[in-house]
């Protein structure tokens, strides 16, 4: 039995002893308004910010009596934080850092009382090299310069846990540069480091207009997700880069991480659903631009592992299961 079978029978068998508390008000039977929900995103042009603009625009939309304004952050480990505080009520978010949010490890000095209301889709771990350069494999990188993901961001966390998996440490470690997507793209077209690291969707539109100006070689990574699961767990899986992506020329094992669509558990019930709602019948427009090829499933997207899903997405599944 998959995993997705098991997260959905618990949320429509016993999953659902959080509706006790009270019922859910759906928008449909509501005159009342829902309210304003603030979306930390991430930095502009990125994906997590398109998401987050697609959103918002389909929610005004659908649902007139809410509204979602998408805020500009440094993404996942920020968004959290802010969920955290109190200036953010919804937020995207990779999987390993929501983990750890709501473990209070990490970044996160205490657990997070944060919530998830779906896995929207799948990142795909990029490590691209100068296709002319001497770097053929991830341990070829030792004391190199590495982009290395922005402060505050989920690729800054999935790299630094990659190169330590990869033995790159003490006197082989690299030289991590904190630069978000746009400024690593610049920085290895220009030669100031030798090697990007991204996590995103397939294909990322500013990788693939890169190849362009400067030809790249992505590096296989498959041999890093055991000791990633072991010492992490579950949050990383195998995936593979397709052929034809970024003009590769067969398929490429690489390392997968989820991203969540998560709330404060505070947020109305009947908000979450109409988000839901919105997601759930909008998710073509949502991942155009984040994600090609790409399905978003109810039964994959309750998979949120250690993250508890907020009461009003556990109505909302339940609601569409009944």
């Amino acid at each position: 039995m998959t995993g997705a079978v098991v997260g959905r029978r618990r949320v429509l068998q016993g999953g659902l002893g959080v509706m006790a508390a009270g019922v859910l008000v759906g928008c449909a039977e509501s005159a009342g308004p829902v309210g304003l929900l603030r979306l930390a995103t991430g930095p502009e042009g990125g994906p997590y910010n398109a998401f987050g603009r697609a959103l918002a625009t389909a929610v005004a939309e659908r649902e007139p009596r809410l509204r979602i304004t998408p805020v500009s952050t440094a993404a996942s480990v920020d968004n959290l934080r802010r969920l955290h505080e109190g200036s953010a009520d919804l937020a995207l978010a990779m999987a390993d850092v929501a983990q750890d949010a709501v473990r209070g490890q990490g970044a996160f000095s205490r657990p997070s009382a944060v919530t998830a209301l779906a896995r929207v889709y799948v990142n795909y771990t990029h490590l691209a090299v100068p296709a002319d350069g001497p770097v053929r494999s991830v341990r070829d990188l030792a004391g190199r310069q590495v982009a290395a993901g922005a402060v505050g961001s989920g690729v800054q966390v999935m790299a630094g846990r990659l190169l330590r998996a990869a033995g790159l440490t003490g006197e082989r470690a690299v030289r991590e540069r904190r630069l978000g997507l746009s400024e690593s793209v610049r920085a290895l077209r220009a030669g100031t480091v030798d090697a990007l690291i991204w996590s995103g969707g397939v294909p990322t539109p500013a990788l693939s207009a890169l190849p362009r100006e400067r030809p790249l070689r992505f590096l296989p990574l498959e041999d890093q997700v055991g000791a990633l699961r072991e010492r992490y767990g579950p949050v990383y899986t195998a995936v593979t880069l397709p052929a034809g992506a970024y003009g590769l020329k067969q398929p490429m094992g690489t390392i997968g991480v989820g991203n969540y669509l998560m709330a404060r558990a505070d947020v109305p019930r009947d908000a979450v659903h109409a988000v839901l709602r919105v997601v759930f019948d909008r998710w073509r427009v949502l991942l155009r631009d984040v994600t090609a090829g790409t399905r978003l499933e109810r039964r994959f997207a309750i998979s949120t592992g250690e993250v508890a899903l907020h009461p009003g997405a556990v109505a909302y599944y339940r609601s569409v299961y009944d």
